[in-house]
């Protein structure tokens, strides 16, 4: 049971995060390159059409999707937070968001066979340690727009 909506959950994520690269790439709001974004999105959503229509996708081949997802995303959450470089203080936290985000895709590479469970606490671990980065990253931004405006 616990896997099953494990599979749903990242396969929303995965589609939503996807569908807001696109949307991102498209908008003009943002200074990384559209290429970047709609690769990221295409990764995304890829990884969400492989576990919706393989949804007898086994833990084992869900956890390393789970793995190139991350680390691909990852590596171009560091490539955005370089690009941001010269235009925000604190684009650090993009980078080490993109860096938490590479660690926990090569921990679930060396460690495919620890079950769902410990895979369940490794997503919230690093859902929280990126939500938290992020969120940082956040507060960054709005501090540099409340500077220049």
């Amino acid at each position: 049971m616990t896997l099953g909506a494990l599979v749903l959950l990242f396969g929303v994520y995965a589609f939503a995060n996807g569908m807001l690269a696109f949307a991102a790439a498209f908008s003009n709001s943002t200074d990384t390159p559209w290429g970047i974004l709609v690769l990221e999105g295409a990764v995304s959503i890829a990884a969400a059409s492989a576990i919706f229509l393989f949804p007898g996708i086994t833990a084992v081949v869900l956890l390393y999707v789970m793995a190139m997802w991350a680390i691909v995303t990852g590596v171009f959450q560091i490539g955005a937070a370089i690009q941001l470089r010269k235009e925000i203080e604190g684009e650090v936290w993009l980078g080490l968001a993109g860096l938490a985000s590479v660690l926990f895709g090569v921990v679930l590479l060396a460690r495919p066979g620890i079950g769902a469970l410990a895979v369940v606490w490794i997503i919230g671990g690093y859902s929280v340690l990126f939500g938290m980065l992020l969120v940082a990253l956040g507060l960054g931004v709005k501090a540099r727009m409340t500077q220049v405006a």
